[in-house]
């Protein structure tokens, strides 16, 4: 039987798939989030104005907001990390609440909600968790993203001792690392030389966009994806080859 049919016949016993995505109202989360509905799954945003609120800043209310989504919704299948802190400081200037607060969205959040998520995953033999780092963790761009690139690069960290503890379980962990995508926020922060100067860079000459991330999320969030975990993708045209 072809991933098709089976799909079609888990939503007619209501089993249809539940996906979660954390930073899901913004321009890629958006994005992530009407390609994995596209892809038949019922996807939700979490995020501070989502389908379900909550702070990632904080370990209480990520906690209530994975609460919520079992109370509503049943089960979380997949896991989208898509919310990110962005606090631009460099090194001389770094102090604790900055620090703590891009750790805290970029890093620990996922810890919480994998907590709350992964045993209903585990109990049915399928998960997915997937992390959006970023193809900085390899090629820093600007001293002032310490916070953020270090927290990228503990994702990635996560990602692999998860990849470990959860594959007996059925769960897969894996991550996708956009390079510079445009969107209004990149394009209020970078100027046209400055795109185009990183797609003179890249092995593909184009300007990426939100549904490039978005693909590659869906093909990890799929049954196509059954044999992937503890890999990253690097969907930034081929400007980091590892």
């Amino acid at each position: 039987m072809n991933d098709t049919v089976t799909a079609a016949n888990k939503r007619e016993r209501g089993e249809q798939r539940v996906a979660v995505v954390t930073g899901g109202s913004g321009v890629i989360g958006s994005a992530i989030v009407t390609a994995l509905r596209e892809a038949g799954l019922n996807a939700l945003s979490l995020d501070r104005e989502g389908d379900v609120v909550g702070d990632l800043s904080s370990e209480e209310s990520t906690r209530s907001a994975a609460a919520q989504v079992l109370e509503r919704y049943g089960r979380c299948d997949v896991l989208v990390h898509c919310a990110a802190a962005f606090d631009h400081v460099v090194l001389a200037d770094v102090d604790v609440s900055t620090w703590r607060h891009v750790q805290s969205v970029n890093v620990e959040s996922v810890l919480w909600l994998s907590q709350a998520f992964t045993p209903g995953m585990a109990e049915r033999g399928f998960g997915r968790l997937i992390l959006i780092t970023s193809n900085t963790v390899w090629m820093p761009p600007n001293p002032a993203q310490l916070p953020y690139v270090t927290s990228k690069a503990a994702e990635l960290g996560m990602m692999r001792v998860l990849a470990r503890t959860l594959g007996p379980s059925g769960i897969s962990v894996t991550a996708v690392a956009p390079g510079l995508t445009d969107t209004p926020g990149s394009r209020n922060a970078y100027s046209d030389e400055r795109f185009e100067a990183v797609v003179a860079q890249q092995a593909l000459a184009r300007r990426l966009v939100p549904e490039d991330t978005a693909a590659a999320v869906t093909f990890l969030a799929s049954d196509n994806a059954a044999a992937m975990t503890g890999q990253v993708l690097c969907v930034d045209g081929g400007l980091v080859m590892r």
